[in-house]
């Protein structure tokens, strides 16, 4: 009998090892995400600029769609005289493209005067962007300054394998632009990306392979662009692959949060010069950035 009682106990013991647990996490404050990567083709007449803004939620949850109380760019060029080492002159007001979207782009009314479109005629790595916000009471800004890219020279399907026999490899060739520091951003698409520097390129022809790490099929099409970076750029995205590439699941604690170039201004007197050295805590996510972009499409045999 006392031989059962025990077996009952030990099955009971088990079962209750079954129970779901709650797992509290540590609330955080909901902080504005930018997704301010802005793409030029120099072929158009007007630069693509599409700014998007939400807001972040609790852990389990996705982003959510949020809205600005006003955004502007203001237009520049380098000026070493200058305070901030760029001397701004024009403007580009943006608004909502569709209310609710959350999606802020140059504001536009065909046939008045109304044209804050961005023209891609003139700019270099001289052209200097001040992305200004408006959120919740608080305001935002980030600057950046136009980052060149090179075309891709060749892109082809090789035949070699990394992991996996179903490995699919992608062979780019570029051609780095000599006597200058560069740095690339490559887009692979699904949310596939590689920084590059070319401190053994300069001016050289390269070549290098890539393996998604996602299936592909015979006819697949996979578009692959290049974007130039400036150094802060490449360190972020650097970063941003790193913490994706060593992800241990919703129970992992992050090596670190990846910030942006998105800076909490509010209260401050002088935007010529701004960061968060007095109040670390204060920030937004994401990244604002204005880069030539060529792109290549491969399909996949």
């Amino acid at each position: 009998m006392k031989r059962t009682l025990f077996l009952l106990a030990v099955v009971s013991i088990i079962v209750s090892c079954e129970d779901v647990i709650d797992v509290e996490t540590q609330p955080e404050p909901s902080r504005l995400v930018v997704n301010g990567l802005v793409r030029v083709d120099v072929t158009q007449e007007f630069v693509d600029v599409r700014i998007v803004v939400t807001e972040t939620s609790d852990f389990f949850n996705e982003n959510t769609i949020t809205q600005l109380e006003s955004a502007v760019i203001l237009l520049g060029r380098v000026n070493p005289d200058a305070l901030s080492g760029v001397e701004f002159g024009g403007t580009s007001v943006l608004e909502e493209s569709e209310p609710g979207s959350g999606v802020y782009i140059p504001s536009y009314i065909p046939g008045s005067d109304t044209d804050d479109r961005i023209r891609t005629a003139g700019l270099s790595a001289e052209t200097a962007f001040l992305l200004i916000i408006e959120h919740k009471g608080r305001r935002y800004a980030a600057q950046t300054l136009y980052a060149p890219a090179v075309p891709i020279d060749n892109i082809e399907q090789g035949d070699e394998t990394l992991f996996d026999e179903d490995d699919t490899e992608i062979k780019i060739t570029i051609t780095d632009i000599p006597d200058a520091d560069n740095y690339y951003v490559f887009d692979f698409g699904g949310g596939e990306f590689l920084a590059l520097d070319d401190q053994f390129i300069d001016g050289q022809e390269f070549e290098f392979s890539y393996f998604p790490d996602r299936d592909l099929d015979p006819g697949d099409e996979v578009e692959v662009s290049i974007l130039g970076a400036d150094q802060e750029f490449f360190n972020y995205i650097d970063l941003l692959v790193e913490q994706t590439e060593n992800d241990g699941g919703v129970f992992e604690t992050p090596a670190a949060t990846v910030r942006g170039n998105v800076f909490d201004i509010t209260g401050l007197d002088n935007i010529e010069i701004f960061d968060n050295v007095e109040r670390p805590n204060e920030f937004a996510l994401g990244y604002f950035a204005f880069v030539q972009e060529f792109t290549e499409t491969i399909t996949i045999e």
